[in-house]
C-alpha cells in the first residue's frame, strides 16, 4: 500500500503515489489498469484533491502504456456486492469472500481498489469476444 504523510507538501505527495505505482507496475507488469472515477465530495478541497492523486495514479499507468479502465463507485459495488448503494464494510468483506483471502484487506483503500479489479474482470468476462 502506498502511503503519504499529510504533514508532507502535496506536490511531494503527488509524486509519492506516482513512483510507488511505478514500482507496483514494474513488479507485477500488468497490461492494464482498473481504477475508480472520480466522486463526488461535499468537500470541495477534498475532491480536487482526490483528484490530483487519482490523476497521479493515472499517469503513472498512461506512462506504462497500460490500457485503463475507469468504473464508477456504484458499478464496483453493484459488480462485488449485487448492490449499488453497498457500504465500503460490505465491499471489503465480498473482496475478502471473492479473492478467498485469509483476512479483510487492512484499509479499505485496499478493498476499493481490489474491488475495482474484480469489477474489471466482471465486465471483461462479459463483453469479450471468443
Amino acid at each position: 500500500m502506498i502511503r503519504t504523510s499529510p504533514q508532507k507538501n502535496f506536490p511531494n505527495r503527488l509524486v509519492k503515489i506516482q513512483n510507488g505505482l511505478k514500482q507496483v507496475i514494474s513488479k507485477w507488469e500488468p497490461d492494464i489498469m482498473s481504477i475508480e472515477e472520480a466522486i463526488y465530495a461535499q468537500n470541495v478541497r477534498i475532491a480536487i484533491k482526490l483528484g490530483h492523486a487519482r490523476g497521479a495514479a493515472i499517469l503513472a499507468g498512461a506512462n506504462a502504456k497500460l490500457e485503463i479502465f475507469e468504473y464508477a463507485p456504484k458499478k464496483i459495488k453493484s459488480s462485488v456486492t449485487g448492490n449499488g448503494r453497498a457500504q465500503k464494510e460490505q465491499l471489503r468483506y465480498m473482496v475478502k469472500n471473492i479473492l478467498n483471502l485469509p483476512e479483510l484487506p487492512k484499509s479499505l483503500d485496499e478493498s476499493d481498489a481490489m474491488g475495482a479489479a474484480i469489477c474489471h474482470l466482471n465486465q471483461f468476462k462479459f463483453t469479450r469476444r471468443i
